[in-house]
């Protein structure tokens, strides 16, 4: 029999005898109380107090938070209780609360109640600044015992699927996830202070679109028809520069009928905006700065993520995506648009290699990157110039019209943002997506299909312009130094227990 299971069943039982017990006396789960401090503000208004000032001051407040710690010394008792900014103790006397019939009752609360409590500030002999209650009160009994003081929350898949608990006695989670609030609130202003609009695009769609993706599929029963989960929001955004938004954004929730793994996640964060009247070089200078305005801010400028000190504070490096794949095998220079050969270097390099039947040269040598080149990137470059056969809404070099003005961000091995200057020819959109149809039926489930609605859009004419995607669960994540995605995602996907 698993003691730790009986131990906490019967910890339950004990408790919720004291529920029974709160609810014949009165109220078991009030919502009067109130409280006009927090901890936070307690500490950062006198934590420069010292005992005398204090007491001259007669500073009273009224706090709540669960019991953390509790410590009983018969007359008296010390409660530290923890709200959503900090923690603060109370100290309770059995007179100054007005007799043991209001004190008795408290020595039995449990950690993980949650309490309210009323009294001035002083501090203890051991210079603890403190609250001496003089009215206290339960606020919601707590009918599961927390995890272990020392030991915490430590198996990882408790701590997702129970990220309430994790947020209670993980201190580091929940900074985790206030710095990823704040991520979030920056790149929104660094966005608006460059004269970006926030819009929102639908979620449910008739066509997928935007990212070379699997959809979720779902049905409308009303108009009786199939609709799919966005992969990405790009294919509204552009139709908005059609109609005269010339810079917009969109901080978007996707889904990917996809793997999970440690930086994937079916539901996740971007951010995605587009520009008008730009080129992927201004989208570039655009990415950049917001990053690194945003690790400024957080003072942040040199991570540690994936075991890589990553530099936040020099320019980021810039580098051809063919030049990258030369550099790693001479053999190939020159023969950038040679399928054969490419193919044939493929299956020397890479381990069970399957490529598609409908691959291209452009396939190939993006293959040959990601095996050889891109776990070797960490510190921030932008690799350019992406082919067009994986390119499908990226405009076509000037110079060159095999690849594209498409860059790619990448940090400690990992993509952080996709960006390019967009196609809006509206005859080439439509061979692209005609070969993006062929391949889907050819077995290429990330492939899309034909927007008709889109180049009909692109028909009136959409300004030239350029567009990124930031992924910020992987910003969240590199900022932080977590290795997880499920650490950065307060309920990430998992399976029912």
């Amino acid at each position: 029999m698993n003691h730790n299971v009986l131990d906490q069943s019967e910890q339950i039982t004990v408790r919720r005898e004291k529920l029974a017990r709160l609810r014949e006396s009165g109220e078991a789960y009030s919502n009067r109380w109130r409280s006009d401090h927090s901890t936070a503000a307690i500490h950062a208004g006198f934590a420069d107090k010292d005992t005398d000032q204090l007491s001259e001051m007669n500073q009273s407040v009224s706090v709540a938070g669960r019991i953390m710690a509790h410590r009983v010394m018969g007359k008296s008792s010390f409660i530290k209780i923890q709200d959503g900014a900090g923690q603060i103790q109370l100290f309770l006397n059995r007179d100054e609360l007005g007799g043991a019939e209001i004190y008795n009752p408290t020595k039995k609360w449990d950690l993980g109640d949650i309490i309210g409590g009323k009294g001035v500030l002083f501090r203890t002999k051991t210079g603890e600044l403190s609250v001496r209650v003089s009215h206290i009160e339960m606020v919601s009994k707590c009918l599961r015992p927390l995890p272990e003081k020392w030991h915490g929350l430590s198996d990882i898949e408790t701590r997702c699927r129970q990220r309430y608990v994790d947020l209670i006695v993980t201190p580091e989670s929940r900074q985790t996830f206030r710095m990823r609030s704040k991520i979030v609130s920056l790149l929104r202003q660094g966005l608006e202070a460059r004269d970006f609009m926030e819009v929102e695009t639908p979620m449910l769609q008739s066509q997928p679109g935007g990212a070379a993706a699997k959809p979720f599929t779902t049905h409308h029963n009303a108009l009786d028809m199939e609709l799919f989960l966005r992969i990405a929001p790009e294919l509204y955004l552009k139709r908005l520069l059609v109609g005269g938004f010339e810079r917009v954004f969109e901080i978007n929730r996707n889904f990917r009928n996809e793997g999970i793994d440690a930086t994937h996640n079916p539901e996740f964060t971007m951010v995605e905006f587009y520009q008008s009247y730009a080129d992927f070089t201004d989208a570039m200078d655009t990415t950049e700065g917001l990053i690194r305005d945003i690790a400024a801010e957080l003072g942040v400028t040199q991570a540690h993520w994936e075991g890589v000190d990553i530099d936040l504070s020099q320019p980021f490096r810039r580098l051809r995506i063919d030049e990258a794949v030369f550099e790693k095998r001479p053999d190939v220079r020159g023969h950038a648009n040679d399928k054969a050969l490419l193919a044939t270097v493929c299956l020397q390099v890479i381990p069970d290699f399957k490529p598609l039947i409908t691959w291209k040269a452009g396939h190939y040598l993006m293959a040959l990157f990601e095996e050889l080149v891109e776990p070797e990137l960490m510190q921030p470059t932008f690799v350019t110039h992406y082919p067009v056969d994986v390119s499908p809404l990226a405009r076509r070099n000037n110079d060159d019209p095999n690849v594209t003005d498409r860059f790619e961000l990448f940090m400690a091995g990992r993509e952080m943002a996709n960006g390019f200057s967009e196609l809006n020819d509206p005859d080439d959109q439509r061979r692209r997506f005609m070969a993006q149809a062929e391949a889907r039926a050819a077995g290429d489930e990330e492939a899309t299909g034909v927007d008709e609605d889109y180049l009909r859009a692109l028909e009136f004419g959409m300004p030239p312009a350029a567009g990124v995607g930031i992924g910020v669960d992987r910003l969240v994540m590199m900022l932080t130094g977590q290795h997880s995605i499920r650490d950065v995602l307060l309920f990430p996907l998992m399976r029912p227990e």
